[in-house]
């Protein structure tokens, strides 16, 4: 069983958007030191960007694929299977971008213009995915 927060829209809600608004901001706040050219605030907020993604966005992910989405896919007699393998894709991809971000970091040694490109893609994916979680997996269908 999932704890009492994924299973309700408004709490589950304030998660995504917590998480959200928290990597939006940092991703803004790096653009604008990257066209500021300051390289070593720049380096700071991107390594804080990615911690920020693996330990909230990510450990949600994680959280969610441990129990919720079995208990919803259950609940739904199965109607939800494809749905939920669709939204356990949307975690592995940003998973990927995250884990090809770091590594662009630990290369470069400083924040390039992919490296930025890749902060705003997770910002992409986890809107759409978390406007998808929501609709499918916590109102009633």
């Amino acid at each position: 069983m999932s704890g009492p927060s994924l299973q309700k829209l408004d709490a589950h809600r304030a998660i995504h958007e917590a998480a959200f608004h928290e990597a939006k901001e940092l991703t803004e706040l790096l653009q604008k030191l990257f066209d500021e050219r300051k390289e070593t605030l720049c380096l700071g907020v991107a390594e804080a960007l990615i911690e920020s993604w693996e330990q909230r966005t990510l450990a949600h992910a994680e959280s969610e694929e441990e129990s919720f989405y079995d208990q919803k896919s259950r609940e739904n007699n199965g109607e939800l299977a494809e749905m939920i393998a669709m939204l356990k894709r949307d975690h592995h991809i940003l998973r990927t971008i995250v884990h090809d971000a770091k590594k662009l970091l630990e290369r470069h040694k400083k924040v390039t213009g992919t490296i930025i490109h890749h902060f705003q893609a997770l910002l992409v994916v986890v809107q759409i995915h978390s406007r998808d979680e929501e609709k499918y997996l916590l109102h009633d269908h």
